[in-house]
């Protein structure tokens, strides 16, 4: 999608401080961290959101859940734990509409998140 941001990531359009790629996923530092480890773990296909996602689509869910362990266990915060969060749509606070996990690591997280 030639206006969606995350897609100029993906493509590197845009620069990020990319920390992980694959040939499905890219795994970037989120530009206004809300905690020490906050990453984007992106598909580089377009998809507008896990509610878009229909039949073998949903396997991107697991290399996404994948990624997060490995990148969980190499940066060493699997002892401590992490959080990994998907927004939907605008209640839920999806602003940039291209499917998106975020990866929170780095302090104790508070429950409920907000």
């Amino acid at each position: 999608m030639s206006d969606c941001v995350f897609c100029k990531i993906a493509n590197k359009e845009i620069d990020a401080d990319i920390i992980y790629e694959d040939q499905h996923l890219v795994v970037f530092k989120d530009l206004k961290p809300a905690s020490p480890v906050h990453l984007l773990i992106i598909p580089k296909k377009h998809y507008p959101s896990l509610l878009e996602l229909n039949g073998d689509d949903f396997e991107i869910t697991g290399r996404i859940n994948a990624a997060a362990v490995r990148i969980a266990r190499d940066m060493g915060f699997v002892e401590k734990g992490f959080r990994l969060v998907c927004n939907c749509g605008s209640d839920g606070g999806q602003v940039v509409n291209h499917l998106h996990y975020h990866l929170l690591a780095g302090r104790e997280l508070q429950w409920p998140p907000g």
